[in-house]
């Protein structure tokens, strides 16, 4: 039996709540130094990749620099912080729902990314919250898109972490969202998808394909225009001819519920990628939100044992008030 390799503890401190990079060296490659790896694997602009070396930013397990001529060495570990460019604050606050020694569930805004990638790293649900708790250790048990608000798991203690994201794994939490999007009174509801999605790296939408299905969400109208079946009434979205849809996923594939929803006919409100795509946004712009909202998470804590659940107390803007919506308020 091969036995796992041992991670050593970052020498350097998070910034900005952010982790620094780690590198493990692979077995083979052509490379004399450790300095001509990280400049093939990294791919960055000419220069850069030696400025951190020349500064002694890229460090070793035991915190020394790594000199900028240092052979190459199979399964070496070093570490370094990639560089924080300025991004442009997401002007919504993370909402804290439940707080213990064990978890943290998170109520996160839409235009916020749960954990640092691309070019979204400091404005992140992860390194906010790490930022305001002061919990360096804080880690997601699972991820929500950034354009989808609502309820986000993460974890305090990094030896639990693994019990709290079986959980999801193994189908153990009942996630429950809402959405608004066109209503069609011809449309069947509730309704159970079935359906493959193949998601490609690089390329920004979904799709399905046929074969064995990996993803399967029911469709129920919680509210239709007019008010009827559901709680309460609309106040904006109904008369603009949109429905209120609480959506339940079995499954987790990437994009699940927007494909889901555009398969039936009635794409999710304000989607930039179904059933088209759209040209990117500003990066300021926070205007006209994915209508998608991760309302409900349920589950049997596996540390604890006790029964969880938990509940946004975020409302769909172009429900409660479409004009206000489309106008970008």
């Amino acid at each position: 039996m091969r036995r796992k390799t041992r991670i050593p503890p970052s020498p350097l401190p998070q910034r900005e709540g952010v982790d620094p990079v780690r590198v493990r060296l692979p077995a083979d490659g052509p490379w004399a130094t450790v300095r001509e790896h990280l400049v093939e694997r990294l791919a960055a602009e000419a220069g850069v990749v030696e400025g951190m070396f020349d500064t002694g930013r890229v460090v070793r397990a035991d915190g020394r620099a790594v000199a900028v001529d240092a052979a190459y060495v199979p399964g070496m570990f070093v570490w370094f912080h990639r560089e924080l460019r300025a991004e442009v604050p997401v002007p919504f606050p993370v909402e804290i729902v439940h707080r213990d020694e064990h978890i943290v569930v998170a109520d996160k805004p839409h235009f916020l990314a749960t954990t640092p990638r691309g070019s979204h790293v400091t404005e992140t649900a992860l390194a906010r919250l790490r930022r305001e708790l002061g919990i360096p250790a804080l880690s997601p048990a699972h991820r929500l898109d950034r354009l989808t608000a609502g309820l986000v798991l993460f974890t305090v203690r990094p030896e639990e972490r693994g019990a709290y994201q079986s959980l999801f794994r193994d189908r153990l939490v009942r996630k429950e969202y809402e959405a608004v999007a066109p209503y069609a009174p011809e449309l069947a509801l509730p309704h159970t998808v079935h359906s493959r999605i193949v998601k490609e790296r690089g390329v920004l939408a979904a799709y399905e394909v046929p074969g064995e299905p990996n993803a399967i969400s029911r469709v129920e109208l919680a509210e239709r225009p007019g008010g009827g079946r559901g709680e309460g009434s609309g106040t904006g979205g109904g008369e603009h001819g949109l429905a209120r849809y609480r959506l339940v996923p079995a499954t987790g594939q990437t994009h699940q519920l927007r494909v889901h929803m555009n398969t039936l006919g009635v794409p999710i409100l304000g989607d930039p990628l179904y059933p088209v795509v759209t040209d990117p946004r500003p990066a300021d712009d926070f205007g006209r939100p994915l209508q998608l909202l991760a309302r409900v998470l349920e589950f049997t804590d596996p540390v604890t044992g006790v029964e969880h659940r938990f509940r946004s107390g975020r409302a769909l803007r172009a429900w409660t008030s479409y004009d206000g919506w489309a106008c970008g308020q």
